[in-house]
């Protein structure tokens, strides 16, 4: 088996400079399953059919949050993330996402512009493929309406 380009870990900690919930392109939408939606509600205090009304819309079959200010996520207010404890499985998994666990993608779309990237603790290979796992189930349940 090759041995992975991360295979001693990877150096990383958020630093809470809101980048990552900012639309830099293709990457800009968060993207919500059900159980996201749900969780995200019940932290609101809103019936989760009342939640999708106010803060998401559906294209192509998914459901994703609206835009807020400045291309930001609806929730990002303060470079802070209101709905933390409930953010959904999309943000929870970044950066250790498949599309950008190869180092050229690693290097374009996480460490050129997220300032976590070299600090903090070092990731080890295991947590970073079950965050690489993780972001791949959700990703079926958000394609098959879970």
């Amino acid at each position: 088996m090759k041995k992975k380009w991360y295979s001693d870990g990877i150096q990383f900690e958020c630093q809470g400079s809101g980048q990552c919930c900012v639309s830099h392109g293709e990457y800009g939408f968060v993207y919500v399953t059900q159980k996201d939606r749900r969780a995200m509600a019940k932290l609101r205090g809103l019936p989760t059919r009342e939640f999708t009304k106010q803060f998401c819309v559906k294209e192509e079959g998914v459901f994703r949050l609206i835009d807020g200010a400045d291309n930001a996520c609806v929730f990002l207010k303060n470079k802070r993330c209101t709905v933390y404890s409930a953010r959904p499985a999309q943000c929870k998994t970044w950066p250790f996402w498949p599309e950008t666990m190869t180092p050229k993608a690693w290097a374009r779309d996480v460490a050129a512009f997220c300032p976590g990237v070299g600090k903090g603790r070092i990731w080890p290979q295991a947590e970073i493929d079950a965050n690489v796992e993780e972001h791949r189930k959700w990703e079926h349940d958000l394609t098959h309406g879970k």
